[in-house]
């Protein structure tokens, strides 16, 4: 990591502007901060900032109220069970939705705190909404109640306004994360799909999620924020919903082709290729094989590193044999 021509986090930068880089940007360059004052970070068990909490601690309320159950097996959290839906269909919403207090929430001692001993600025710094707006509406209603509110041309009107609130409501948390922790990107949790396919089709996430999560993005980007999501699942076939809505770069999960991707749509957003080795030799030889393969249009178009795993050796090759020497041109 010494000797770099330019920082981590410009280097991010410069590959979410659609710039050459001076090397393919990895995770490992980045900086999540997920504060312990919002309630879902609590809730969803997954806290980044320098005062955490045991686990026995997580789960909990949301900050729309909905309980979460820690299961220690996956590290992560569920909606109770043993709890009712807050609503089943989705015109009900007006009624049983209670929307959070942010100003409640001690934002001044949480960033206070992260200034003095977490943040660091050479590192591209990313702050979480783990819930987006299709996984909301499942945490709301159920995932089978969600799905149908998605192509029930009779909730159209509800749905729409429902995820209108939700929207802005994601807009103040935002807000909020630029103003204490000054961010470079919001990185947006939302599934859309299962290992084999997507959960809905392309025209059915352009007609009810993309204009609302592009009213997000499109606050991002007037306040100098990008825009990842994150997104699993089979879902290649959505990438062009992404496009529409502004999002600036995806990192997809193995089942999908992020070669071809890239090759599609990488001068348009940017694809993360996640890495599936977990050891450094076969890492290395896998990024190798990447890199022969996009070599012709990188820096044109844009690839990063999803490298869940990045000891120092792996991280220096990935350096290495991804140099761009017409990055500083």
């Amino acid at each position: 990591m010494e000797n770099l021509p330019v920082t981590p986090r410009e280097n991010w930068i410069r590959m979410l502007r659609h710039e050459r880089t001076f090397w393919m940007p990895t995770f490992g360059d980045t900086q999540m901060i997920l504060p312990n004052i919002i309630p879902d970070v609590v809730a969803r068990a997954i806290i980044a900032e320098v005062e955490t909490v045991p686990p026995e601690q997580y789960g909990g309320k949301d900050m729309y109220g909905i309980n979460w159950v820690y299961v220690p097996q996956v590290h992560g959290s569920m909606e109770d069970p043993n709890e009712p839906h807050l609503f089943e269909d989705v015109s009900e919403w007006r009624e049983k939705v209670k929307f959070p207090d942010m100003d409640a929430w001690d934002w001044e001692g949480a960033s206070k705190r992260n200034y003095e001993k977490y943040l660091d600025p050479n590192k591209f710094r990313m702050g979480w909404i783990y819930t987006g707006m299709f996984e909301r509406l499942i945490s709301f209603m159920g995932f089978e109640n969600a799905a149908m509110a998605l192509i029930d041309e009779d909730s159209e009107e509800d749905l729409h306004a429902l995820l209108d609130a939700i929207a802005d409501t994601e807009i103040e948390l935002i807000r909020r994360y630029k103003k204490y922790f000054d961010i470079d990107c919001i990185y947006f949790h939302d599934d859309w799909g299962s290992q084999r396919s997507p959960f809905f089709s392309l025209n059915v996430v352009r007609r009810t999620l993309v204009p609302h999560i592009k009213r997000v993005v499109d606050f991002c980007h007037e306040n100098g924020i990008f825009f990842e999501l994150h997104s699993c699942g089979m879902i290649e076939d959505l990438v062009p919903a992404m496009i529409e809505a502004g999002v600036d770069c995806w990192a997809g999960q193995v089942m999908n082709d992020r070669v071809k991707l890239f090759n599609l749509y990488g001068d348009k957003i940017a694809i993360g290729y996640t890495i599936s080795a977990r050891d450094v030799e076969e890492g290395k030889k896998e990024i190798k094989a990447v890199m022969d393969q996009i070599r012709p249009s990188y820096g044109e178009k844009h690839l990063y590193l999803f490298d869940l795993f990045s000891p120092p050796e792996f991280i220096d090759y990935v350096h290495e044999i991804s140099a761009d020497p017409l990055a500083a041109s």
